[in-house]
């Protein structure tokens, strides 16, 4: 049994809260992550960044702002992945953007991707269509699907739309399911998990990633 990866969710988020910061970035490492999951939008002026929502807390929509009106806080994808490197990064395309930016957010993450040889990415979204859309445009990155229904048939679909992992709400997991899932060919990577009996579960279920807010934790229990 290959060992469990340890995902730190938008980095070390929470010694760095909410996470999705240079500091929350710049810290998974040293606290025990192999890779960093992460969060993209574009800004009106097309710079990709690391931010959960596509909105801040005052209204206002990332996709109206040109770079030079965001937060000091709000990174963009470039400098975190200088900053992650030589960790795995997750990025997951956010399917909350308006069709207006979301095309040119999906061409712009992969071209910044297929730049970075000799890492490892994976790009991950809950819609399938930019899934596909990624795809299309550079099959050789790995894509994961995100999940609210971890079933036969939806992992069934995932792994004929050629994409390599399935990456289900931690509720939804069970061993059964994760063997399910293994059999058919795809990686399991579960989100978001903090409780250290449960990670020590997943370990044993096979899973291929935790995705967890503690990596420092989840390190210390992958390793008991």
């Amino acid at each position: 049994m290959s060992p469990v990866k340890v995902v730190a969710h938008r980095g070390a988020s929470f010694a760095h809260p909410p996470g999705n910061t240079i500091a929350a970035f710049a810290d998974a490492e040293s606290l025990g992550a192999d890779w960093v999951e992460l969060d993209v939008h574009a800004t009106a002026d097309g710079v990709v960044v690391v931010h959960h929502d596509p909105t801040f807390a005052d209204g206002r929509f990332i996709g109206d702002l040109a770079e030079n009106e965001l937060p000091d806080w709000v990174p963009s994808l470039e400098v975190v992945l200088d900053i992650c490197h030589p960790l795995g990064v997750n990025v997951e395309i956010k399917t909350d953007n308006r069709p207006e930016t979301l095309a040119p957010l999906i061409e712009n993450v992969v071209s910044m991707l297929q730049r970075r040889n000799g890492s490892e990415f994976l790009i991950s979204s809950f819609d399938f269509e930019t899934l596909a859309q990624c795809r299309h445009l550079a099959p050789e990155i790995p894509t994961g699907f995100l999940v609210l229904a971890f079933d036969e048939v939806t992992m069934t679909a995932t792994k004929e739309a050629g994409h390599v992992a399935i990456n289900p709400w931690d509720a939804l997991v069970t061993g059964e399911l994760v063997a399910v899932a293994h059999d058919i060919g795809l990686a399991v990577n579960v989100w978001t998990v903090d409780d250290p009996a449960r990670m020590s579960e997943l370990q044993q279920f096979g899973v291929d990633s935790i995705i967890t807010n503690k990596p420092d934790l989840c390190r210390s229990v992958l390793s008991s």
